[in-house]
């Protein structure tokens, strides 16, 4: 296949967690070596054996196999990534601790290879890993050197770098009070103005916030507090709920008090209490608002909070009280559902977190004690009764059972389970006691992967997202001016009274809060990304949930992925005598090799119960089969090939095997050297779900079905065929898999790679979309594909292709309903038709309409 791509840039602005690993800075993870160890080397060495491969980074000339003895490298070039044993004499022997940094921003390796050559440069540091693929870095730095100054160096050089050290300082806060993206920009410029907080971040579409800090928990909720919300500590345990339930009664004194002076006006009460019963109404129910404004304006921002309040308080100083009173009890309603409809859109992580027990039953020689599953030890054994949940992951050493794996693979039918099969926490056992031993600690599970890698997924801005961001940043300020100048130059010009135009101003004030928009995005994508995790898809961004709703060509790479990946026996041919005796002298050679070709042959004959002859002088003859001595003689079970090589004439055998060749068959040739007994054709098999996925496929709006293989030309189109196959590109190394994507993409094909997640890591980091398969267990798959679908199938992948062509058209109907809300609420301001409650609920009804729009992907079924 020709290559009709175009060269690339160096710099690829392609999302980080893309696997490249022919353009990965290092091909290994690097050894940490304490710095007494490296002490002991000879001056000018950085490593104590010939080779530096496994205690640094290969800089862009570094040659591992031929670095000498007392060199670091065979060229001149130092190593970029650890420091030489001269470079350490004179540094106190200290303590090394190890960080971890998630680093935005890097285009390509270089920009890796840049981090590295700075920081290892800084006094302290001992060691640095900075990997492209996975955009995480890893720090060894002596105790004089902070995390926040590796954070503040890396920024420096035009990055930003994110910590990922799970240690005491860092917490996470559940938040209730936020009503949009404003609020969580609020909160997050009010926490970096505390002293002792080293790193915040809030995001609203979790309700989460992420803290580094030095204070006790009751000081950063009392914090949170100050600046208008609430704050509990997340435990990342089951039945985490959300803290504040005040707003509500609030909401409900402050409608009271509008009632009674509304329907009091109606009845000769008093002018003079009726506005008290506003003022009132306003006071208690904008109390926690205009809290919240203050510590906005305070941290420089322009919130909702900030307009309504400013709206309110200039409907009571032009005498509306009513206007005013209204103003914030429907802003107070509009928030309390607001927040309890987006929690519906969180709880969508939080029921994952049910899935896994908390205890388990804990077996010590044979008696069994309750224990919490932190508690378990890797290699202990635990114990599931029938029903059950299973509480961790592990390898079962005893007893049968059936486990249902929907929680997690998202498969329909529950798996049969033997002794040294794999099993995972939040599966359920259905029956059949199990004895498992652990394999993985609580936080290491499947599960606990799946919820972290969601966490940060919905954390992770779409571009749809940020482009909504910037723009509300320019427009709430530009709208704020513009309502001042509507407020004060018409009046000034003589075109009105003061009072007509402050009222058309706090109108404009109302309008200009963008919630609705600010909020059209993350909360589908929140809902969207929940709904896949349920059904065992794990989609690791906005970003590429928005590009699964746009591609238009998937391919997929044969063996292992539209195959089976097992060969099977596919057909027998006999020359002479049966197929039994063909079958039973061929189960007798190949017996004792561990080819999967010879595998599939045994396994065909212990299926149909044929037993295997007497033999010996077992030979396996390389490339061209095996030999065995049975009764006295040799006989043969090899290719074609061999047997031309023998002088065994194939006779009228000729064509048929041609023909089987075409067909996509391996064929293996039984006989001795005078007689051929007949043929065995193998052939690795299509999945059963296979076909119905690929069918789904096209009924979800994808336009071309693409396979590529290194099997021959005949072998592609066999199984191209029964799979439903559009087109395909056979006889590919890896290296040719990248081109024939490349060349899809060229042809202007927004293309998805589907393979396993390691053998095509090439290919998936081309592609604009990387689906790998069966990451529940595999922790590269999970590690390096944009989505990863948890069981070993296609069958999610129809549902997958589905749930995000539908997010992105529910996403589209809130843009375009937010703004035409807006351009609607404007035009009527000018008119005179709109009335300041009724911007209010304009405003907040859209919001509202717009969450319950997004939470519509919570239901999408599979």
């Amino acid at each position: 296949m020709s290559d009709t791509s175009k060269k690339e840039p160096c710099c690829n602005t392609k999302p980080q967690s893309k696997t490249d690993e022919s353009l990965s800075v290092q091909s290994k993870p690097i050894k940490l070596v304490p710095i007494d160890t490296l002490k002991k080397q000879p001056a000018g060495s950085c490593c104590a054996s010939s080779s530096c491969s496994e205690t640094q980074v290969p800089s862009a000339t570094h040659n591992a196999e031929n670095g000498a003895k007392g060199s670091c490298c065979a060229s001149d070039t130092p190593c970029t990534a650890t420091k030489t044993a001269q470079q350490h004499q004179g540094e106190n022997e200290e303590a090394i601790s190890l960080h971890e940094y998630r680093i935005q921003g890097m285009d390509c390796p270089a920009c890796a290879l840049t981090i590295e050559k700075s920081l290892v440069k800084m006094s302290g540091v001992k060691t640095i890993q900075v990997n492209y693929s996975t955009a995480k870095m890893q720090v060894a730095a002596g105790g004089d050197i902070s995390p926040a100054l590796i954070k503040k160096q890396v920024e420096k050089l035009g990055f930003k770098a994110e910590s990922l050290d799970h240690n005491e300082k860092s917490q996470t806060f559940i938040i209730d009070g936020m009503d949009c993206g404003a609020c969580a920009v609020t909160l997050e410029k009010h926490m970096k103005n505390v002293p002792t907080v080293e790193e915040v971040r809030v995001n609203f579409s979790t309700g989460k916030m992420h803290i580094t800090h030095d204070l006790g928990v009751e000081a950063i909720t009392k914090e949170v507090s100050n600046a208008g919300f609430e704050a509990a500590l997340s435990t990342g345990r089951k039945n985490e709920v959300s803290v504040s339930k005040k707003g509500a009664s609030t909401t409900t004194v402050s409608g009271i008090l509008l009632a009674l002076g509304f329907f009091g006006s109606f009845n000769g009460v008093s002018p003079a209490l009726i506005t008290v019963l506003y003022a009132a109404s306003i006071l208690v129910g904008g109390y926690k608002p205009a809290r919240s404004a203050y510590y906005a304006v305070k941290s420089g921002s322009l919130d909702m909070n900030v307009l309504m309040m400013a709206a309110a308080i200039g409907a009571a100083l032009i005498g509306e009280w009513f206007e005013g009173a209204t103003v914030v009890w429907l802003f107070a309603l509009g928030a309390a559902l607001q927040n309890k409809s987006i929690e519906r859109t969180r709880e969508s992580i939080r029921g994952l977190m049910n899935l896994a027990p908390q205890e388990a039953w804990v077996k010590a020689g044979q008696n069994l004690s309750r224990k919490p599953v932190e508690a378990i030890q890797i290699g202990d054994t635990i114990v599931i009764k029938p029903g059950e949940k299973i509480p961790l992951d592990g390898e079962i050493t005893a007893g049968s059972s059936t486990v249902n794996q929907a929680p997690i693979t998202g498969e329909s039918l529950p798996v049969d389970k033997q002794i040294k099969d794999i099993v995972y926490a939040g599966t359920v056992n259905e029956n059949g006691s199990l004895e498992v031993k652990v394999t993985k600690l609580v936080k290491d599970t499947a599960i606990a992967r799946i919820i972290h890698l969601v966490e940060e997924a919905q954390e992770q801005k779409a571009p749809t997202e940020a482009f909504i961001d910037r723009f509300a940043k320019i427009y709430t300020p530009i709208v704020f001016v513009l309502a001042i100048f509507v407020m004060v130059m018409p009046p000034l010009l003589g075109w009105g009274p003061w009072s007509e135009w402050l009222y058309k101003g706090l109108e404009l004030l109302v309008v200009a809060c963008p919630c609705a928009l600010v909020i059209s995005t993350p909360v589908a994508i929140v809902s969207a990304i929940g709904n896949a995790a349920k059904n065992g898809i794990l989609i690791k961004g906005g970003t590429f949930l928005e590009t699964a709703g746009a591609i238009n060509v998937i391919a997929f790479d044969k063996t292992g992925t539209l195959t089976e990946g097992k060969p099977k026996v596919s057909g027998l041919y006999t020359v002479n005598g049966t197929e039994a005796e063909l079958l039973a002298v061929a189960r007798t050679i190949e017996e004792h090799s561990q080819h999967p070709i010879a595998s599939a042959i045994v396994t065909s004959a212990s299926e149909r119960g044929i037993s295997a002859l007497g033999g010996e002088d077992f030979t396996a003859i390389a490339g061209k089969g095996a030999k065995a001595t049975i009764d006295g003689s040799d006989h043969f079970a090899g290719n074609p090939k061999l047997f031309q090589e023998l002088n065994v004439s194939l006779g009228e055998m000729e064509s048929r095997i041609q023909s089987l060749q075409e067909e996509g068959n391996t064929l293996v040739i039984v006989g001795t050297r005078s007689t051929i007994f007949g043929i065995i054709a193998v052939s690795d098999t299509i999945r059963t779900a296979t076909a119905k996925a690929l069918k789904d496929m096209k009924s979800v709006g994808v336009e071309q079905i693409v396979m590529l293989t290194g099997d021959n030309a005949g072998t592609a189109k066999k199984i191209s065929d029964e799979a439903g196959v559009d087109r395909f590109f056979a006889e590919l190394m890896p290296e040719d898999k990248v081109q024939a994507v490349k060349q899809l993409q060229n042809e202007g094909k927004i293309v998805a790679m589907v393979g396993d997640g390691i053998n095509d890591a090439p290919a998936l980091a081309t592609a604009d979309l990387g689906i790998a398969m069966g990451g529940a267990g595999t922790d590269t798959a999970m590690e390096t594909a944009d989505i990863v679908l948890m069981a070993d199938n296609l069958e999610k992948l129809p549902h997958t292709v589905k749930l995000s062509r539908k997010a992105l058209s529910v996403i589209k109907q809130n843009i375009w309903f937010s703004l035409l809300t807006k351009l609607a609420a404007l035009i009527l301001i000018f008119t005179g038709d709109l009335t300041l409650w009724l911007a209010v609920l304009s405003d907040t009804g859209a919001a509202l309409l717009v969450i319950l729009n997004s939470m519509r992907l919570l239901r999408l079924k599979s």
